[in-house]
């Protein structure tokens, strides 16, 4: 019993370190996971390259609030490219609100004009936890370096679900980006993150 205790003690504190390590100024965790096109991409694999990781769930009000309204669309087009990364992960497990199949996720991609490089499919929630999703959008940024979370947590300043509030709003997205276009760190690096809790 002693030595089934400590093992489980020891694992909480793995996993408590391993999220206590996603923050703003430390590593970004290496992860692999299957894309909705049927590939298999690895944080690793945009080495040199910003990285943007925006937790997603469709049914979510908050969600569809950006998607609505075409703000999503619009960063992810922005913010795609030769030296950009968008990567939109669902965490959502099987039999929860928000799992969709890959087949389902590209239909959804595509009806909604969305542009991100993938669509990632974390069906046992395991880089959502280590990562600390919690809500949908939850929003992370990786440096170029792609070792340095530069910043993390919500889309905007105001969370609400009404579209109405995106003009009014501060976008920490492009607040970030722009503060590392000019080799600054993003301020604030991190906030708190609204919306649907993810459906691990």
């Amino acid at each position: 019993m002693r030595t089934l205790l400590a093992s489980i003690a020891l694992l909480a504190l793995l996993i408590g370190t391993a999220q206590a390590k996603v923050a703003p100024g430390n590593p970004a965790p290496d992860f692999t996971l299957p894309s909705a096109d049927g590939s298999e991409v690895s944080l690793s694999d945009f080495a040199g390259k910003t990285v943007i990781l925006e937790w997603t769930n469709h049914g979510c009000p908050f969600v569809q609030k950006h998607y609505n309204s075409g703000n999503m669309q619009s960063l992810q087009t922005q913010y795609t490219g030769d030296d950009t990364v968008w990567l939109s992960i669902i965490s959502s497990a099987p039999g929860k609100q928000g799992h969709v199949t890959a087949e389902k996720a590209l239909t959804l991609t595509e009806a909604r004009d969305a542009a991100p490089t993938h669509v990632l499919l974390d069906e046992d929630g395991a880089v959502g936890r280590l990562y600390g999703a919690k809500t949908t959008p939850h929003m992370y940024i990786i440096d170029p370096d792609g070792t340095m979370m530069a910043y993390m947590g919500a889309i905007d300043s105001i969370p609400s679900a009404d579209t109405a509030d995106i003009e009014r709003a501060t976008n920490y997205v492009q607040t970030s980006m722009a503060a590392l276009a000019q080799d600054r760190l993003p301020d604030p690096a991190s906030t708190k993150p609204y919306g649907c809790s993810v459906k691990y």
